[in-house]
């Protein structure tokens, strides 16, 4: 891509990343738009278990599979390294519209908590989850993370960055993958749980589960230091177990 377009795909993907997570937040904490993943269903129970089945595996092989080290490479020889970030994050925001777009409602209530004070504890658990989430991208590069940081240096006529040296800051001293973490306590955290819901929240788990494995043997095949981070400190849950010495934070 030439460097003025790279920078303006960058942005506008990056812009779309932002659009998606402020329509996740209302989308699955039931707020403000007209249609919600735990609104009345529109079509057989049969049929939406299917979509939604379906809906689930491509999002889980979409990002299981462009977060391999193989998948990248194979993508930076197509549109350029700048550009490799960037396309994943396009790529994941298209993946996770069409999840929400196409989610269909069961009904079938699992559990819905009438107390006010317990569903605004719960609500704030929910924004807490997503907090989490978007601190602990900012925790090591947010825009690198999301590509912008590759196009505006393209655009600059910089030379690529290396690779940067494997850190533990703050939330990633409790746990491994504090990203996904705060996935599990968005889909968890609701006052209301259709079964719609409840699907949905058990497909998420499963994947985090196994994403999170899978990345971490690619994670210990490169960094030489990442098998003791993983001795040390617990993959999703925190413990009172010793943490990772700061003088480990080396690759």
């Amino acid at each position: 891509m030439k460097t003025k377009m790279l920078l303006v795909y960058g942005t506008g993907v990056y812009a779309l990343l932002v659009g998606t997570v402020i329509y996740g937040i209302a989308f699955f904490g039931n707020l403000v738009v007209a249609r919600t993943i735990d609104a009345a269903p529109t079509i057989e129970v049969g049929r939406a278990l299917l979509l939604n089945f379906v809906l689930l595996l491509i999002f889980a092989l979409q990002h299981g599979g462009m977060a391999r080290p193989g998948f990248r490479r194979w993508l930076a020889g197509i549109v350029g390294p700048a550009a490799e970030r960037s396309t994943c994050v396009l790529l994941s925001a298209v993946t996770v519209n069409a999840l929400m777009f196409l989610w269909q409602p069961i009904g079938w209530m699992v559990w819905s908590v009438e107390n006010a004070l317990a569903r605004y504890t719960i609500l704030a658990v929910y924004f807490s989850g997503w907090a989490l989430m978007i601190w602990a991208t900012f925790l090591l590069d947010h825009f690198e993370m999301f590509g912008l940081r590759q196009t505006w240096g393209d655009y600059r006529d910089r030379a690529p960055r290396r690779e940067p040296a494997f850190r533990t800051p703050s939330a990633y001293r409790f746990v491994r993958h504090p990203i996904y973490t705060g996935w599990l306590v968005v889909v968890w955290a609701a006052p209301v749980m259709t079964m719609s819901h409840l699907v949905f929240s058990v497909g998420i788990t499963v994947y985090v589960i196994f994403g999170a494995r899978l990345e971490e043997r690619d994670l210990a095949q490169r960094i030489p230091c990442y098998r003791q981070y993983r001795r040390k400190v617990p993959m999703l849950l925190p413990s009172w177990r010793k943490r990772l010495a700061p003088e480990a934070e080396r690759r």
